[in-house]
């Protein structure tokens, strides 16, 4: 695998770090929800946030996991202040379980970073009876976002500090099946492709992204919402798939 190291108009490139992105940013105030933060790209955005003083809020399946996160964490970082809740992105009883949680735990809301998900899975449903992809890439992130919007936009006025949501996608949006998001055939197994769900999914965090930009502005909400590419990295999201495991 090679990266592309030259650095564009912001200064950075393919190879900078997100310590090097953050360098001199002071969090301090600041309280972030990051999805899916036991591994990969989501531990390490927890772990720079905390690093920059932002109380970092991991929302989690796995809550043992968590816990060797945050004690790794502490050790190289003694001032870090992050916690976890429980969170399965793919229960929308658990979302609202989690966004009731934190809306009453009284802590403000200034970074909502919608990260965790899975990819090209054989063909499964949810709980909730919905393909296991776009549930939990998409509808978890998308019905947890609204539930704590009014949070994020009490902070927002409380703070007088720009709130910022931000999800995860990949370019993989551009490969999603033919028409686009199969919205009548979401739960249908015949002609399930792996990959072009998993594009699907993230096709509809990018749109997700775009309307609620068009919405917060009509609301005149100071609240940015982005869809983030964040390239190819080898971490365990590649599980089900050859890329980086290989043949299984």
């Amino acid at each position: 695998m090679w990266m592309i190291s030259t650095k564009g108009s912001s200064g950075y490139s393919a190879s900078s770090t997100a310590e090097q992105v953050t360098q001199g940013i002071n969090g301090n105030g600041l309280t972030a929800i990051v999805t899916g933060a036991t591994s990969g790209i989501g531990a390490e955005t927890a772990r720079v946030l905390a690093l920059r003083g932002v109380h970092v809020v991991m929302g989690v399946r796995n809550m043992a996991a968590a816990e060797d996160v945050k004690q790794a964490i502490a050790r190289d970082i003694p001032s870090a202040r992050i916690d976890a809740m429980e969170l399965d992105l793919s229960s929308m009883a658990s979302v609202r379980k989690f966004a009731s949680q934190f809306n009453s735990s009284g802590l403000p809301l200034n970074l909502l970073i919608n990260n965790a998900g899975i990819m090209a899975t054989p063909f499964m449903l949810s709980k909730d009876k919905i393909e296991l992809q776009f549930a939990t890439n998409h509808l978890g992130h998308f019905l947890l976002t609204n539930l704590l919007l009014e949070t994020m936009k009490k902070t927002v006025h409380k703070s007088h500090r720009e709130g910022r949501i931000v999800n995860i996608s990949s370019r993989r949006h551009q490969l999603s099946y033919p028409e686009g998001i199969r919205f009548e055939k979401i739960n249908d197994p015949s002609g399930y492709n792996s990959l072009s769900a998993y594009g699907q999914s993230k096709l509809a965090n990018v749109l997700h992204a775009n309307e609620l930009t068009r919405l917060l502005k009509e609301d005149g909400a100071e609240i940015t919402a982005n869809s983030v590419s964040p390239g190819v990295v080898d971490t365990d999201i590649f599980r089900h798939h050859s890329l980086f495991r290989g043949n299984k």
